[in-house]
Parts: structure tokens; C-alpha cells; sequence
């Protein structure tokens, strides 16, 4: 009981844990969590207020809420100063990732480019500084070492580089407020849950993405 507030992922729910007088419990992107985790959180939440927030609900947790079983409530104004994000769908176009990037270089913003294949992603980085010879570039995927990766990030957030061409791992958890366009290759490859995270990773400012 020493503590009034403990963040964290959902080894919370282990069997280990015991909550003195838990009283509230907040589940953040829970259409990540599997029906095992959320069968734990079952038998812990008995007289807790539980707040479940989703910005892409899967089909079953959408079933309760329009059931009526959850009570349901949308959050449909942005915070302030904030613009719609413009979605284009396009075929793969180096014309189009030239101009996007260097529009978005011209005016101070970063530029986020997913490609999900390991593989042959340092290609891609370097087809991007072809087509834009003075971005400054970086690279991010599950496979680099934990500290890079890290250095890497904090890199990008503090502006080191002006565009990072990575795969999914930026899909949830980044905030770079001045990164406001964003690159999926292949996208026909991501379901619409990892397309809505992968966008919302863009549009943290008041400029428009």
C-alpha cells in the first residue's frame, strides 16, 4: 500500500502481484491483450472500476459495448489546434516520396517510413537517399540491440535524423510531435488495426500530416 499509482505491462496480472485495496484499473491498448491476460484480469477487477481504452476495438470487445453489457463512451473532438490526418492510398511512386519528403524537410518535420521486411531494408533506406541526398536517415527494427534501438529512438525524437525507415515497432508507444507524414509500403500486407495505430503515429501537432 505504499504506492497510490503503478504503471506497467501485464505482468501486473500475475498470480505474484497482490494489490493491497486496488480500487481502479485502466487496460491501455487493450485490443493487444490476448484472452488469457484478460481472463487473469477477471479475477482480480471483482469490485474494481475498470476502464478499458481502445482506439481500434476488436470485434468482441464492440459486441459488448453496442450490447450494452459495457458501458460506452467516444472521445470525438481532438485536443486543441490539432487537424485531420489526410490518408492517400498510391502506388509505390519514387516522384511522390521524393517531393513528400523533402516538402515535409522544407518546413521542419520528420518523416516516418515503414517497411516491414528486414531483409532488404537497408535498400530502402538507401533508395531514400537517392531520391533525397541531404535527409539524414535512420534505421530501426526488432533485430538491432536494445541499447541502439534506444539511442535510436531518442535520436529521432530529439531530431538527429529527418527520416527513420523502420518496421512496425514504432506502431504504438512513439510520440514524435514533429513527425507529420508517414510512408507504409505495402500496406496492402497491415490489417485496418495496425494501419489506424501506424497513422495515429502522425498529426501530434498543431501542423498538418
Amino acid at each position: 500500500g505504499s504506492l497510490d499509482i503503478i504503471i506497467g505491462t501485464h505482468q501486473l496480472v500475475n498470480k505474484t502481484v497482490k494489490f493491497k485495496d486496488l480500487g481502479l484499473l485502466i487496460v491501455d491498448e487493450e485490443q493487444k491483450f490476448g484472452v488469457g491476460v484478460k481472463d487473469k484480469l477477471k479475477t482480480i477487477k471483482e469490485n474494481v472500476d475498470v476502464l478499458t481504452l481502445t482506439a481500434t476495438p476488436i470485434p468482441r470487445t464492440l459486441q459488448f459495448s453496442l450490447m450494452a453489457a459495457r458501458d460506452l463512451s467516444v472521445i470525438n473532438t481532438p485536443p486543441p489546434n490539432r487537424y485531420p490526418i489526410e490518408s492517400q492510398v498510391i502506388r509505390f511512386n519514387e516522384d511522390v516520396i521524393r517531393d513528400a519528403i523533402s516538402y515535409e524537410i522544407q518546413r521542419g518535420g520528420q518523416v516516418f517510413f515503414v517497411h516491414n521486411r528486414i531483409e532488404n531494408i537497408k535498400e530502402v533506406a538507401g533508395m531514400i537517399q537517392r531520391l533525397v541526398p541531404d535527409a539524414k536517415i535512420g534505421i530501426g527494427h526488432g533485430q538491432l540491440d536494445g541499447k541502439k534501438l534506444e539511442q535510436l529512438m531518442l535520436g529521432f525524437m530529439s531530431g538527429d535524423f529527418d527520416v527513420l525507415v523502420s518496421t512496425t515497432i514504432i506502431e504504438s508507444g512513439l510520440d514524435v510531435p514533429n513527425a507529420n507524414t508517414i510512408f507504409i509500403n505495402n500496406a496492402n500486407n497491415f490489417g485496418l488495426s495496425d494501419l489506424h495505430q501506424m497513422r495515429g503515429r502522425v498529426g501530434r501537432s498543431n501542423k498538418k500530416a
